[in-house]
């Protein structure tokens, strides 16, 4: 089998994409895979280190700025002349979008060309590239069952779930312990995103003060841009750790007992694959307010909570906090509905799907 795949700007698009590439690899070890991403965002990065062969084309989101999107129109076509040249070489059996802007030449691309395409949408709220695209797509994946009819124009749309649910759970547990945590005490993680957050860090120092006294365990992460100043005049219990950033935060996830994140796709997905009780902080910065419409979609099926960042402050946090780890009723509930909501076998399911199109006469 041979591929194109494109994906990029973030990791909510880049990791589920990889996740399909190594699925599709365990089951044709002939597998060839072609990769097209931006020139300049993390995918030009992580992708040559797996070994996978890339190709970057100059492309830029649309802003308010006249001249830069009158000068990205010119790229855009640039891009899509590039990926006529790139698939006509490669002969690609498929080509598989997973969200972000530099998707659009080339699946455009793919169709002009008659060549099969392929496309997941992480979130609840469709993107505007994917948006634009999907009426010309063959074969349409989606993470949240809500966001089906929503891809009324396309061929086919089917729910999947995302790939990185299923692959935080063949990542390698860290135990409390190992961070220097009791095993037999609660463990709570709080993390902005992998960078991090100024505004929620701001916020929740008062949270970490009025934890000293509780008797669950928090893991606070920073992000490693502001850890330093975070720390600063900060005096707390040892059953309260702060660390700029951790590696493998799935695999922490699996020993923890709730999570104060984000919501991206991603983080959403791992949640449900773990059935990890969360607290949702949404970011108010991304596309279409897009996090905040992930959380809710959990949130509804009392499958988790969800505070405002305009609301957040560190007394409320700490009483919501206090609330769900002292209530096993409402603990429980919430664990059963994320089980119910999860899907664990999202790498899978697709890979079967993608088997079935190329197949298909």
């Amino acid at each position: 089998m041979r591929i194109i795949v494109s994906a990029g700007g973030t990791g909510g698009h880049i990791y589920p994409a990889l996740a399909i590439i190594d699925k599709l690899k365990s089951k044709d070890k002939n597998l060839d895979v072609l990769y097209i991403g931006t020139h300049n965002r993390m995918e030009k990065d992580i992708i040559p280190k797996r070994n996978i062969k890339y190709e970057a084309i100059e492309i830029y989101g649309f802003s308010k700025n006249v001249l830069k999107d009158f000068k990205n129109v010119f790229l855009i076509n640039k891009a899509y002349n590039k990926c006529l040249k790139l698939m006509e070489e490669f002969k690609p059996d498929l080509v598989l979008g997973f969200g972000g802007y530099v998707t659009y030449p080339v699946l455009k691309a793919a169709k002009k060309l008659k060549i099969k395409t392929f496309l997941h949408e992480q979130n609840s709220i469709v993107g505007k590239t994917n948006k634009m695209l999907a009426k010309n797509i063959d074969l349409v994946a989606v993470s949240f069952l809500s966001t089906l009819d929503k891809f009324k124009g396309a061929k086919k749309c089917v729910y999947t779930g995302n790939p990185c649910g299923e692959a935080a759970l063949t990542m390698k547990r860290i135990k409390k312990s190992e961070l220097g945590f009791l095993e037999n005490k609660k463990l709570v993680i709080v993390v902005a995103g992998s960078l991090g957050s100024s505004t929620i860090n701001a916020k929740l120092k008062t949270f970490l003060e009025l934890s000293k006294n509780s008797d669950e365990q928090i893991l606070y992460i920073t992000g490693k841009a502001y850890y330093e100043d975070f720390i600063k005049d900060l005096n707390l219990g040892s059953h309260i750790k702060v660390v700029p950033y951790l590696d493998n935060l799935a695999g922490l996830m699996q020993s923890a007992d709730l999570i104060i994140t984000r919501a991206g796709a991603s983080t959403m997905s791992e949640i449900l694959a773990l059935n990890l009780p969360a607290i949702f902080i949404p970011s108010p910065y991304v596309a279409n307010n897009h996090q905040y419409y992930n959380a809710k979609e959990i949130v509804t099926h009392n499958a988790g909570q969800m505070i405002l960042e305009e609301e957040l402050d560190g007394v409320k946090l700490h009483n919501m906090v206090e609330e769900l780890l002292n209530d096993k009723q409402k603990y429980d509930i919430i664990k059963m509905n994320l089980k119910n909501l999860g899907k664990i076998d999202s790498s899978e399911a697709i890979a079967t799907e993608i088997e079935e199109l190329i197949n298909e006469q």
